[in-house]
């Protein structure tokens, strides 16, 4: 699975014209689950965003983690991290895992950040959304459980 992270003064989604969901500051995670993914790559790429370290400590040196700062999570569902651009112009979407195995895990990143004691806003998968943010820093951090 793989999540784009942005450190966020705030972020918000809107379906339709209507936000759905808002966050203050903590994390947007954009995640995707590729073809091949399965249950064991959520929960890890869960305990990775929790645990990551992107907030700064009093020395202003990023030490601490979302709990730590007492921050928000958005998480989006966003299958063209998985596009392919090697060749051509137009991104190939073949490596994303299709929505009946795809909304489950991405659901189960949501489940395990919540039973991780986090704050946990959503998007709605596989709307058109519009999302909003502030990114702070900038911080923004590529995670992709295949290479660790």
């Amino acid at each position: 699975m793989r999540a784009l992270l942005q450190r966020v003064s705030t972020a918000s989604v809107e379906v339709a014209d209507q936000r759905i969901a808002t966050i203050g500051s903590g994390l947007l995670a954009l995640v995707a689950a590729g073809a091949g993914d399965g249950p064991d790559d959520a929960r890890r790429l869960a305990r990775k965003i929790a645990a990551l370290r992107v907030f700064a400590d009093a020395d202003g040196h990023m030490n601490r983690s979302l709990s730590e700062v007492d921050g928000e999570i958005l998480c989006v569902s966003q299958f063209t991290l998985d596009a392919e651009v090697r060749r051509g112009n137009r991104p190939s979407l073949g490596a994303a895992a299709p929505a009946e195995i795809g909304r489950p895990l991405v659901d189960l990143v949501v489940t395990e950040l919540a039973a991780l004691g986090l704050s946990v806003q959503t998007g709605r998968f596989g709307a058109e959304m519009r999302v909003a943010l502030v990114n702070e820093g900038p911080v923004t951090i590529w995670l992709d459980t295949a290479t660790w």
